[in-house]
């Protein structure tokens, strides 16, 4: 539920007790559901389902290094870098979970895990990652707010594609529903710069030295072993390979969740129900989307529930259905293939400047007052 009045724009004297009732209902919306949540033992942690994937992951890449070695100076290596970098994602995938809170009790226990796989098993930074990931939490598909939104390479509102300063930068707008997908190959590059960068400049960073230290040991490991194993051109292929295939799949992965969604101006406030579930998309496709998007496909039950373990994710799911139907808010669910279709069909009428992309559900009904 939205509204398009500033907060600071002069209401009748009645709305004040009008906006009070409103945010006591819609606080009691969501505490109801999380009361139902709770009573199921939902919230209780998965430490089997983790701890099987914390020691199976490792296992599975020495395996994958034997496997490199054995093939040696070959072509063949480059299957290899792509399995490395499925894996490599779905240790991410991992990461996250950890990041989140998801799989111990103890916050220091799931920080140092999350420490752990991003830095020195994938190469990322935590630090970074871990600011951008929460203030897209706090305010998702909410222009000024959310990171993951703001204008950069991709526009993702009109304004900000005709804002692009030069003739090249709007004629990428214009097409970017061209190359977005394809761009999603230079995303782990991002990714590993980005986190890096933010740890070399003067912003102040948590366990700044180990994160270096263990990104520095993940790629130096990576790139030392491609190039004992391989000749120089087969290695520098295998690496790219790797940050490439990891990227696109990372970048697949998290553009089904809030991508083609409705975006909220930056001055309109939500109760955190609504803007959880009507900025989300869910993916459907049983066990197999489940793995192969690491519990992302449940996009509207994690913003919901971000300290929830993955595999009540999808236990939970036909709960808050209900409870949005009962509610009258929409509760969006597509296919894998349609939640592609969805985000580039956006993705190219943004980059035309065609779409109303401030269109929210069921904002009409509330222009009357503020939620």
């Amino acid at each position: 539920m939205v509204s398009d009045a500033p907060a600071d724009q002069a209401i009748p004297a009645a709305a004040p007790r009008v906006r009070k009732e409103r945010n006591t209902r819609h606080l009691s919306d969501f505490t109801d559901l999380t009361k139902r949540v709770k009573a199921e033992g939902l919230m209780a942690r998965s430490h089997g389902w983790y701890i099987s994937r914390m020691v199976a992951y490792p296992l599975l890449l020495g395996g994958l290094a034997w496997a490199s070695v054995m093939i040696g100076d070959s072509w063949w290596q480059l299957g290899m870098a792509f399995l490395v970098a499925v894996l490599m994602t779905q240790i991410a995938f991992l990461g996250h979970d950890a990041a989140h809170r998801q799989i111990f009790t103890s916050p220091k226990l799931n920080e140092w895990t999350s420490l752990v796989v991003i830095n020195l098993f994938v190469g990322m930074g935590l630090g970074w990652w871990q600011i951008k990931h929460s203030k897209h939490h706090a305010a998702p598909n909410q222009a000024g707010r959310d990171p993951d939104v703001r204008r950069g390479t991709v526009a993702y509102t009109p304004e900000d594609a005709r804002n692009r300063s030069t003739a090249f930068q709007r004629w990428l707008s214009r097409y970017q529903g061209v190359w977005f997908f394809p761009i999603m190959t230079l995303a782990g590059l991002q990714l590993h710069l980005a986190g890096f960068q933010r740890l070399l400049s003067r912003e102040p960073v948590d366990r700044r030295w180990t994160e270096i230290a263990f990104i520095v040991i993940r790629q130096a490991t990576l790139v030392t072993f491609a190039f004992l194993v391989m000749s120089w051109p087969i290695a520098l292929a295998f690496i790219a390979v790797e940050v490439m295939v990891f990227g696109f799949y990372l970048g697949m992965s998290f553009a089904p969740n809030h991508i083609g969604m409705p975006m909220v101006p930056k001055e309109v406030r939500i109760d955190f129900l609504r803007r959880q579930v009507l900025m989300s998309r869910n993916v459907s496709g049983g066990r197999l989307v489940d793995v192969l998007l690491g519990g992302l496909n449940y996009q509207i039950e994690h913003h919901l529930f971000p300290s929830m373990s993955r595999p009540n994710l999808r236990k939970v799911a036909p709960m808050v259905r209900e409870h949005c139907e009962k509610l009258d808010i929409k509760y969006h669910e597509t296919s894998l293939a349609r939640s592609y279709v969805e985000v580039g069909r956006y993705i190219n009428r943004v980059g035309r400047g065609n779409i109303d992309v401030w269109a929210c559900p069921l904002a009409g009904s509330l222009r009357a007052g503020l939620v």
